[in-house]
């Protein structure tokens, strides 16, 4: 017995000698916010930007973004992508850009104080190659893009996310949530449509039936009376030019003045233009230029602009559709523009066909199964016409600003209406986020 005392001591006492020993450990390394960036896009350019508003970082990303998701081996493109950030358990916002990304905080990021990934859409701004591929300039491309950058970025960012964009951006944020609709949590489209047809008719129906008879009937004296001055007014437009050293050689200036004229209504309602500002019969050729150019904006038709949405022509001709033009309350006056398209505006020499159904089931989606889907339109907005409506059972909730125009944002509505609108934020995005509401513009 004593003998097994002895030995049980001895292995205490070995174990306790070995218990103590030290042991050696591998340092742990700890990651900066910016080698996790490198780590999760090892082969992209990450360069820091200024910070602003509540962001404590920001970076431009340049991606080596496939040309073809579906064949590698056709070649990338650099994609600029800007992120904004705070904090990785905050919500994150993704903004679907329609055209090129000018580095801003959008309204949903302030609401929710959280992070922003701003996108610039395939092929535009400085996401555009030399040549453009145009068979790749489709939104299913597009839609890749976007799913590939947020299954990598949700490594990182464990927070709610949330889909936004305006215009086309916000067609944009619904084609995405048709696809892939469980990326986000929530999706918040700005005056978005989704149109029916190249030459979608509801937009015609709508600038004769919005607004006032008698603001109607001012609309189009003043396309008439710029018609009937032309010749006086293109004086103004040639200096205009010439000031601003704009080129005019795909349209020539009387042939974009036409347009202009015919593009004005349209562009009255979706700008929120102001009746009573339209020139008079008696205004002078000078008052009318400025007037049209403030509406319409003539740089519209020059060189450099044409050039840079040749992009856009091309995917409303194609998938997205677009609108046409009314002549005949000017059909009489015209000179130079007799068959208005806005093909016109397209790339040359390229397919133009159109693919009628593409929208159509988007369109079919969102009304349908499209739940948690904030919308946000103006009342005279034309491009309000073609906005999906969801069917009563489904989870979204769609917002009308009286008389707002495709200026709208949440911030326009009133106190009660916000309310309205963050209360459903808060039920889709659960408590554990908090809402930070904006101040009502004045």
């Amino acid at each position: 017995m004593k003998f097994y005392k002895t030995l049980i001591l001895f292995v205490f006492l070995s174990v306790s000698m070995v218990s103590c020993k030290v042991v050696a450990l591998d340092p742990v390394e700890i990651l900066t916010f910016e080698q996790k960036l490198t780590n999760l896009f090892p082969t992209a350019e990450i360069t820091e930007m200024e910070a602003k508003d509540h962001f404590s970082k920001a970076f431009q990303i340049v991606l080596d973004e496939p040309l073809d998701h579906k064949n590698p081996s056709a070649g990338t493109f650099k994609h600029y992508v800007y992120l904004s950030h705070t904090d990785t358990k905050m919500p994150t916002v993704l903004v679907t850009e329609g055209y090129n990304a000018n580095p801003r905080t959008y309204e949903l990021s302030k609401i929710f104080m959280g992070n922003q990934v701003q996108v610039e859409y395939r092929f535009y701004g400085k996401s555009r190659p030399d040549t453009i591929p145009w068979q790749y300039l489709k939104n299913d491309q597009a839609i890749e893009d976007y799913h590939n950058l947020v299954t990598k970025l949700k490594r990182l960012y464990t927070g709610k996310w949330i889909s936004t964009g305006i215009s086309k951006g916000g067609e944009t944020v619904l084609i995405y949530k048709t696809k892939y609709p469980w990326d986000v949590n929530v999706a918040v489209p700005y005056v978005a449509p989704l149109i029916n047809g190249q030459e979608d008719k509801r937009t015609e129906e709508h600038i004769n039936t919005v607004g006032s008879d008698a603001c109607r009937k001012k609309i189009t004296e003043f396309q008439r009376n710029v018609l009937k001055n032309s010749d006086a007014i293109l004086v103004e437009f040639t200096n205009y030019a010439a000031v601003k050293n704009m080129s005019f050689t795909e349209l020539s200036l009387e042939e974009a003045l036409e347009y202009a004229v015919m593009e004005f209504p349209f562009s009255f309602w979706q700008w929120g233009g102001n009746c009573d500002e339209i020139p008079s019969e008696n205004a002078s050729t000078s008052a009318m230029f400025n007037y049209i150019n403030e509406i319409v904006g003539v740089s519209f038709y020059n060189d450099q602009t044409y050039s840079d949405l040749l992009p856009s022509y091309y995917q409303h001709m194609t998938e997205l559709g677009y609108y046409g033009f009314d002549t005949t309350p000017v059909k009489d006056l015209l000179k130079v523009v007799h068959q208005p398209t806005n093909k016109r505006f397209a790339p040359k020499n390229v397919d133009l066909t159109y693919n009628q159904d593409y929208i159509n089931e988007v369109r079919d989606f969102v009304e349908n199964k499209g739940n948690k889907i904030l919308y946000i339109y103006g009342e005279y907005d034309t491009w309000g016409a073609c906005a999906p409506n969801p069917k009563p059972h489904v989870n979204a909730l769609k917002m009308v600003l009286k008389e707002g125009s495709h200026k709208t944002r949440i911030a326009d509505f009133s106190k009660e209406d916000q309310k309205l609108i963050y209360d459903k934020l808060q039920n889709w995005l659960g408590y554990s986020v908090t809402i930070y509401p904006l101040e009502k513009a004045p």
